[in-house]
C-alpha cells in the first residue's frame, strides 16, 4: 500500500471507526435502517465529512452529540474498510 498523507489517513479512519461504532436508533418514529454515530472526533474533519455528504451533523452542528451516517458515508466506509482489509461486524 502506498503511503498517504496524515490528513488523509484521519479522515479516513475516522470515517471507518464510525461507520464501525455506528448505531441505530428504533422506536415509533424510526425503523431501525438509518445510522448513527457519537461525535467524539476531530470537528474539522467531521467538518469535512459533512460537506463531501458522507455524514450530516444537522442545522446545530456544535449542538448535537451525534452524526447521522449517510448512504454515501456508507459506500466510501465499506470501500475504505475494503482497502485497509478490515472486517464488518454485520
Amino acid at each position: 500500500m502506498d503511503k498517504i498523507k496524515a490528513d488523509e489517513a484521519m479522515k479516513e479512519l475516522t470515517m471507518m471507526l464510525m461507520y464501525l461504532s455506528r448505531f441505530s436508533e428504533k422506536d415509533r418514529f424510526f425503523n431501525g435502517e438509518d445510522f448513527y454515530a457519537w461525535k467524539g472526533y476531530n470537528f474539522d474533519i467531521l467538518n469535512g465529512l459533512d460537506d463531501e455528504d458522507y455524514i450530516r451533523q444537522g442545522s446545530h452542528p456544535s449542538r448535537t452529540k451525534s452524526v447521522y451516517i449517510t448512504e454515501t458515508g456508507i459506500d466510501y466506509a465499506k470501500k475504505l474498510m475494503e482497502k485497509y482489509g478490515i472486517e464488518d461486524w454485520r
